[in-house]
């Protein structure tokens, strides 16, 4: 079966439960957007050696395709679907805190801005933590239309504060230095 199905060439396309959208409905574009950051999430991890961070990055990986399923499935479809779309819970908002908290005993203090440079990791991370934001307020103006899990927004938000860490511990663990902004 070939991976082409022709079935977008309208503009529209369909989402879990079989409903059909135009393709710059909110909800794709908030999906769509969690689809990027996962991927340049994969690419983080392409560059990077660090098991420990390797493995952080997995795990959010599997949280975003879950967000993204939840996002891509009206609450009023989800009887049709044959299977459970997993939730996001603060349960997972919980688990990046830990994780923040733990990546931050091995940085220094931040006392200044930084730019979001260095390693290949850390460059990489730093692009993924600036499209979760965008998610986060794509998500936030979807809300608005349609009620949604607001644990997303909450797990959105800490993650751009953990990848911005884990870009810092990138950085450190390869020996590159965070380049201070200068304002002038």
């Amino acid at each position: 079966m070939p991976i082409y199905t022709r079935a977008g060439d309208s503009g529209e396309t369909g989402l879990m439960g079989g409903r059909k959208v135009r393709k710059d409905d909110l909800r794709v574009e908030a999906y769509g957007t969690i689809d990027e950051a996962n991927s340049f999430l994969g690419l983080a991890a392409s560059f990077s050696d660090d098991k420990q961070i390797n493995d952080i990055i997995e795990k959010i990986q599997h949280n975003l395709f879950a967000i993204g399923s939840n996002l891509a499935t009206p609450a009023e479809d989800r009887t049709r679907i044959n299977y459970p779309i997993p939730e996001i819970s603060q349960h997972d908002v919980d688990s990046l805190e830990k994780i923040i908290d733990d990546v931050e005993k091995e940085l220094p203090d931040l006392k200044k801005f930084i730019l979001p440079s260095g390693s290949r990791t850390a460059a990489a991370l730093h692009v993924a933590r600036s499209v979760v934001r965008r998610a986060e307020r794509v998500v936030v103006s979807f809300s608005k239309k349609e009620q949604i899990n607001f644990s997303i927004v909450k797990y959105l938000n800490r993650l751009s504060s953990l990848l911005f860490e884990l870009a810092r511990l990138a950085n450190k663990r390869a020996n590159v230095s965070d380049k201070e902004w200068n304002a002038k």
